[in-house]
Order: structure tokens, then C-alpha cells, then sequence
């Protein structure tokens, strides 16, 4: 058989900055301080996700956005060629087995991120989603603590970060990498991306560089150009099609601030026809309260409001149990839900693992919106913490209502947004519960909540308003406020409650002639 035709990695363009296939390449999540500001979330230590091999392109190559997708993003980072094996190394001998240095851009499809369920695996492990290149820096020739990292997009200068603002060093993803499996010689860490990480279209035009300033020691600039792929797409019967909602739309464009008002669109895909999953559909593009309504709920007193739903029929509206951390603050806003199922540890090994229901619905909720927990009233674990707590601030969330526990509470407490717990409880979820399924209907403290229901909580308790008679309801009691305030007067002055308490046809009709002459 004749091997004339066959190309070896050697000759594969695809690795020619690298003069090898690398074995693994390995990639950090989340590692620089801007980009931890930006997600509202700072890890404790690194974590990882694997790219294959084959997803290496070389400097002024193409990348195409598969059809039916809308959210390809570029990340620039500083890429770590491995020179010597590493096995369980020291930090302050990590960087001895750093050859070279480089730029990469560490593409991703958010289109598929929910689906990879934090494997990254389709999302970020297509051909061409890791350019490499073009040239190699000498690991040995830069201090590590001063590399800089630029990123362009036509042109346009988007990314621009230093070393120095690493949460974790270079030579700590080397050392702790090490203690699970030896890096080999030509393996690739890609150590993460600042701040400034955003959507890129067919035809964009995006360049990366990484550099030593004092040296002038650079990779050059990789250049990477944006396609339209062609073909049918993606075969639902052979696995997970793309789907996108607001949480991938905010996360691929860097925040929901940043999101165009017709992203679909904006990237060559019908609106109306863009996949979306069931939490877009179930609650997050649900209008949400209007200023004048939110002015009136945060008015009315919650047992004002329980009174009215009362006299229209509805009495099981109120979230039994839960108490606020804040007693003082007032909650208001729409339901965004998340459901535990009870513990099992083989669901909890397949459900609550990676990017699951908790952390999408912390992810997801949005301005004015309250994180409603259904717990079944185990108070035996956790629920959220104080990272889920600053998440759900940063993203300007309304408030949290759980009928289970919550841990770390008086870190909970400081982070200053409304929140209603059914207790206190060290424990981690998973000793009572498995995360399940956001934006449905759900059971929390005696009464049903659906995504969109109207919250209103105060230092008596929460409640559950239908959103069609929240206006209704909220100018009822604001009328019956004012009236008990009227009462309350009269019987400071002297009055006996006899007569006035309810309101008999005499202090009825004095009532009425202060309110018409008021």
C-alpha cells in the first residue's frame, strides 16, 4: 500500500507554530480577576476542561460558525507549551517545564454550552476552535508575572490583560495539573481569558498577541477570520441540537448590558426561528413588572395583599415557613423557580455534577427577578451559599426565597440581598437534595409559584400574586392601607374600636368625607 499521499503531523499546517501534535491541551475555566467580575464569580482554586487535539488551527486560518447557531465567541489567551515531562511538581520549580509561550484563542459555540453540560466537549472542541501561534516566545527569556495579552477584532482593540491580573499564577496550572497526570513534552495549557471575551460574526477578523513589553519578545499576531458554514446542520436524531436563551446570550456577549436587542438577528439568523430551550421559553423572556406597578407592591404590606387575594378566592398564596435574613427589606419582583428532588446518589452523580440546575438558574435570573427554591421543606442541607448569594446580587436579582436551608448565613446575610430561608444548615446540597430543573412550576412552602408569579415579601412573610390581578390586588390594598392608617388614628385619639373596627354606617360615612375632602 502506498503511503505517498498520507501527511504526517509534521507536515500538518495545522501545528505549525507548535512543530508537533500535542498530546492533550488543557484548558482553564475562569482565571483572571476581570473576567471573574464580569461572571460575578471568583473561583477558590483552577478547574479544567480537555480540547481535542484536532481543534488546532494555525495563524490565518478559518473558523466557521456552524449553520443554525448564532453564538461563536473568541477568548484570546497565553498558551503554555510543556518542554520536559511534569509529574507532580512544586510551584516554585512549575515553570522549569514550560518551554514556550504563545498565543491561542480558545473559540466557543454557547450555542451548545448548555448541552455539554460543563464538558465543553461540542462547545468548544470543533475544528479550527483553537488557533494557535504564530510564533514561539522562549519560556525561559520572560518573567511569567509580566506577560501581556491583546486581543483585536477588525482591528478593533477588545481584550488587553496582563499576567499580573491572574487570580492563579501561570506556574500553578503547571504544578496542580501535575498531581493528576504527567505533562508531556508538546502539551498545550490554554491559562483562560480577561475580561472582553464577545461574539464575533462571519467575516470578523480576530488577532491575538501575547508579549514580553520589557524584551519585546512576541508571538506575533494570530489571525483567525470567521466563516458562515454550510451543510444542513446539525441531526436531532443523532444528538443534541443548539439552543440558546438569555443566560448564553449574556455569557457569549460578556454581560446581558452588552447583548443586542436582536442578537439572533443581528448574526443571520431569523429570530423567530432560533432554537431556544426551556427555560427561555418557561420564564426568561417574560416581560417583567413595570415601574409603576413595582412602586405600588412596594408599598402595599403583605398582609394587605394576603386580604385582597382573600376576598377574590385565593387563599393558598402565601410561602409558609421561611423567614427573612433581612427583616427590614422589602421583596419585590417576578419568579424565576428551581426544583430539588429528593437526594439519590446516582441522580445526584448525573444531575448534580457541572453546570446543573442550581447554578443555571443563578446564572440566569435576571434584574427584578426573585430565585424561588423548591426544597419540600428539607432544611437539612443547603440550598444556596454566599457564592450563589453574590451571583444572584450581581445580576441585580430581586430577592431568594427558599423553603430549605441556607449555608454560610451570615456571609449570606452580608451580601445584602433580600432572601427568605426556611433555616440555617452547614451541610452541601447534595446531602438532602438533587438540583433538577429550572423555570417550572413548582411547590415551595405550602403553595404552588410558576415562572412569572409576582413575589412580594416583608418581615411577615412572602407571597404568591397571579401577575394578571397584581395590579388589581396592589391598588386594593393600598386603598385598604390607607383606610386601616385612617382607623388607627381614631383609635390613637380615643375612639373605642367598637363601632370603627370594622367601620359601622356612621364612621363610614366620616371616613368618606376625609377622603373626598383629602
Amino acid at each position: 500500500m502506498s503511503d505517498q499521499n498520507t501527511t504526517t503531523d509534521a507536515d500538518d499546517r495545522r501545528f505549525s507554530a507548535l512543530h508537533a501534535r500535542p498530546g492533550k491541551i488543557v484548558a482553564v475555566h475562569l482565571s483572571y480577576a476581570s473576567r471573574a467580575d464580569q461572571r460575578g464569580r471568583r473561583p477558590a482554586a483552577p478547574s479544567y476542561f480537555f480540547k481535542p487535539s484536532s481543534s488546532v488551527a494555525a495563524s490565518g486560518g478559518v473558523i466557521e460558525r456552524p449553520a443554525g447557531t448564532e453564538l461563536l465567541a473568541f477568548e484570546g489567551e497565553i498558551a503554555l507549551v510543556i518542554g520536559t515531562p511534569a509529574r507532580r511538581v512544586p510551584a516554585d520549580h512549575a515553570w522549569e517545564h514550560v518551554a514556550w509561550v504563545t498565543a491561542s484563542n480558545d473559540f466557543g459555540l454557547y450555542d451548545l454550552r448548555a448541552a455539554d453540560k460543563g464538558s465543553n466537549v461540542r462547545s468548544k472542541g470543533g475544528d479550527g476552535y483553537t488557533p494557535l501561534g504564530p510564533s514561539l516566545i522562549d519560556a525561559r527569556a520572560v518573567d511569567p508575572a509580566a506577560l501581556r495579552l491583546r486581543t483585536w477584532v477588525n482591528g478593533n482593540p477588545v481584550q488587553e490583560d496582563t499576567t499580573a491580573g491572574l487570580i492563579f499564577p501561570l506556574a500553578q496550572f503547571v504544578a496542580d495539573l501535575s498531581q493528576h497526570f504527567t505533562l508531556e513534552p508538546g502539551d498545550v495549557i490554554l491559562t483562560g481569558t480577561p475580561a472582553g471575551s464577545s461574539v464575533v460574526v462571519p467575516g470578523d477578523v480576530v488577532e491575538v498577541e501575547v508579549d514580553f513589553p520589557a524584551t519585546g519578545a512576541s508571538s506575533g499576531r494570530l489571525v483567525t477570520t470567521v466563516a458562515q458554514g454550510g451543510g444542513p446542520g446539525f441531526d436531532a436524531s443523532l444528538g443534541s441540537l443548539p439552543a440558546v436563551d438569555d443566560l448564553q446570550r449574556a455569557e457569549a456577549w460578556g454581560s446581558p448590558d452588552l447583548v443586542p436587542a436582536a442578537s439572533a438577528g443581528s448574526a443571520g439568523i431569523d429570530p423567530s426561528a432560533a432554537p431556544t430551550t426551556a427555560a427561555a421559553a418557561g420564564g426568561a423572556n417574560r416581560p417583567g413588572l413595570s415601574p409603576a406597578l413595582r412602586a405600588k407592591l412596594q408599598a402595599a404590606p403583605v398582609a394587605g395583599l394576603s386580604q385582597q387575594l382573600r376576598k377574590r378566592g385565593l387563599n393558598n398564596v402565601t410561602i409558609d415557613g421561611v423567614r427573612p435574613l433581612h427583616p427590614s427589606a422589602k421583596l419585590v419582583g417576578t419568579a424565576r423557580t428551581l426544583r430539588f428532588v429528593p437526594g439519590r446518589e446516582d441522580l445526584f452523580q448525573s444531575h448534580g455534577g457541572g453546570y446543573n440546575a442550581q447554578k443555571r438558574a443563578f446564572d440566569a435570573v435576571g434584574d427584578g427577578e426573585v430565585i424561588v427554591i423548591e426544597a419540600r421543606g428539607e432544611t437539612g442541607s443547603g440550598t444556596l451559599g454566599d457564592v450563589l448569594a453574590i451571583r444572584a446580587h450581581a445580576r441585580r436579582a430581586a430577592g431568594i426565597v427558599t423553603d430549605g436551608g441556607v449555608r454560610d448565613l451570615d456571609a449570606v446575610t452580608a451580601v445584602g440581598i433580600p432572601v427568605y430561608t426556611s433555616g440555617a444548615h452547614p451541610a452541601v446540597l447534595g446531602r438532602k437534595h438533587v438540583p433538577w430543573d429550572t423555570d417550572v412550576t413548582i411547590g415551595c412552602g405550602g403553595t404552588t409559584v410558576q415562572p412569572g408569579d409576582v413575589i412580594v415579601g416583608d418581615a411577615d412573610g412572602v407571597i404568591v400574586i397571579p401577575p394578571t390581578l397584581a395590579e388589581e390586588v396592589a391598588d386594593a390594598a393600598l386603598v385598604q392601607e390607607e383606610e386601616d392608617a385612617w382607623v388607627a388614628a381614631q383609635v390613637a385619639a380615643g375612639n373605642p374600636v367598637d363601632g370603627l373596627f370594622p367601620m359601622n354606617a356612621e364612621w363610614r360615612a366620616r371616613y368618606d368625607a376625609w377622603r373626598a375632602a383629602k
